[in-house]
């Protein structure tokens, strides 16, 4: 209990380097509100950011299972239409040798016709990727700069007061009547 005592005693025979005030010259604390708002912004919005990545991940996986599910879809056409291409075959076989050449064409177009559908698919797969993540890049983007903009307003509301307000629209009015003048 002593040794308490003897701490505050101690204390009051400290000198005061100074006294505390704030600096209301906005030029001047300029750096220091910036790197509070860009810590302000870092500290609460990394999470809100995450938040956003994840769902959007998630989004973009959904997307993407669906794609494979839609490839697979394919995939069984595709099996599908090699079965009948077989028993094409099995028919060209046969016509061939009474002459004739048309299943072959059949053939061709079958395997055409599933090609361009399966290009088609993997076209339309790539486009709905590349425009899921540009989306969701813009959304990120967007929110950040939304969060961004209502920090440095809270930030500017309450560190201006109405005396500083005035103050510093008298001193801008008073520099663009110099340039003004000089001109």
């Amino acid at each position: 209990m002593k040794n308490v005592t003897h701490s505050f005693v101690f204390l009051a025979h400290w000198p005061f380097a100074g006294s505390f005030g704030l600096n209301t010259d906005i030029l001047a604390t300029n750096l220091i509100n910036l790197t509070v708002v860009v810590g302000v912004l870092i500290f609460f919005g990394k999470g809100v950011l995450k938040d956003l990545l994840d769902n959007r991940k998630q989004r973009i996986l959904s997307t993407i299972r669906n794609s494979e599910e839609l490839r697979k879809g394919t995939l069984e056409q595709l099996e599908k239409a090699r079965i009948r291409l077989q028993k094409v075959e099995l028919e060209a076989d046969e016509y061939r040798m009474n002459g004739y050449s048309e299943i072959e064409r059949e053939k061709e177009n079958l395997i055409n016709a599933t090609s361009i559908s399966l290009e088609q698919l993997e076209k339309s797969k790539n486009e709905t990727l590349y425009f899921e993540k540009q989306r969701a890049m813009n959304q990120v983007r967007q929110r950040v700069f939304q969060q961004a903009v209502q920090g440095a307003l809270g930030t500017l509301n309450s560190c201006l007061n109405t005396e500083l307000h005035f103050r510093t629209i008298r001193a801008n009015i008073g520099i663009l009547g110099a340039i003004e003048w000089k001109r």
